[in-house]
């Protein structure tokens, strides 16, 4: 997992379709901007069930 620090206003790109901007943190919440095509799903967590959750990335071989 990646973790970000950013400040309000300001914006994270994923690839070159996809654009998260923080648009408000109040009391501990943070709101999120995101900006990406129709044919993107975008998903809150707790509205998945296990079998609607999209399995995550394979992470790639690492040889030693």
């Amino acid at each position: 997992m990646l973790v970000l620090s950013r400040k309000l206003g300001e914006k994270i790109f994923i690839s070159e379709n996809i654009c998260i901007t923080i648009v408000d943190i109040d009391r501990g919440k943070v709101r999120l901007g995101i900006e990406a095509p129709r044919e993107v799903p975008i998903f809150r967590q707790e509205l998945l069930t296990n079998a609607d959750k999209p399995k995550p990335p394979e992470a790639p071989a690492v040889a030693k």
